[in-house]
């Protein structure tokens, strides 16, 4: 395993009933980096993300965050690895009774022994960092836009200074002005404090723009993961169709060359 995989997953297996969705995939995330992984819609992207994180149970493999074993450590030690983590949810999955501000304050209430004057200070900070004012922060979800409610959903993931964040479809449902402003905002973050980001995204333009390296997930497995200019060079048929295809950019780069 790499020294500085964050992520180490090896040999995965998830399933529903009778059927397998992930089978003995292998992947590791590296710290300091954006990985993006992409695959067909209904593969197990998300099923991958959600395993990582412990909301869905696996079958057989390993999977170890920080260098230690989800299955072997201790309920406090997964906790405190946990908190080391922020999640970006699809949709944002706000809470609705919430206004902005206070779902950003929630993951605090639930793990930092805060003020409530304090803990409002450091929400408010969190949303100015992804571009919320302090007026917007005391509307609720349901007034907010798509973008705005990302945004949100995001200084909620940042709330406990996370090492690691996990964005499911970021960008998804998103204009391609706003999903550009949100590339560029996780681009800014990443390298302002140092974060490792593990993204599941469809999106070509967020896969060309920021990512570091690039993951493909086919048939329950990563059959090509590495920069740009590798998965441009794959020759597997939906990697093909995916990133050469009709709708790829037009200003895709030239192989050899950086994607930045």
């Amino acid at each position: 395993m790499d020294s500085e995989a964050i992520i180490s997953v090896r040999d995965l297996v998830v399933g529903f009933s009778d059927q397998i969705v992930l089978d003995h995939l292998s992947l590791d995330v590296r710290r300091g980096e954006i990985l993006g992984l992409v695959g067909a819609s209904g593969g197990g992207k998300s099923v991958l993300l959600r395993a990582i994180i412990g909301l869905l149970a696996k079958r057989d493999g390993r999977i170890s965050l920080f260098g230690t074993d989800r299955d072997i450590a201790a309920p406090e030690t997964m906790q405190a690895i946990e908190r080391r983590c922020g999640v970006l949810f699809q949709q944002g999955a706000l809470f609705s009774s919430l206004n902005t501000r206070q779902n950003v304050e929630f993951p605090m209430r639930e793990y930092l022994h805060l003020s409530e004057r304090l803990r409002g200070e450091v929400a408010l900070t969190k949303l100015g960092m992804v571009g919320i004012s302090t007026e917007d922060a005391e509307k609720f979800p349901a007034e907010l836009s798509g973008g705005m409610t990302k945004r949100a959903a995001l200084a909620r993931a940042l709330a406990l200074d996370p090492e690691l964040v996990f964005l499911d479809e970021p960008t998804s449902g998103l204009d391609p002005i706003a999903a550009g402003d949100f590339d560029t905002l996780i681009e800014t973050l990443q390298r302002t404090l140092g974060l490792t980001v593990f993204m599941v995204t469809h999106d070509l333009d967020s896969l060309y723009a920021i990512c570091n390296r690039i993951a493909v997930l086919i048939d329950g497995k990563i059959i090509v993961q590495g920069p740009i200019d590798m998965i441009l060079a794959c020759e597997h048929p939906w990697v093909k169709a995916y990133f050469r295809g009709k709708r790829t950019r037009e200003k895709a780069p030239v192989l050899g060359q950086p994607a930045h």
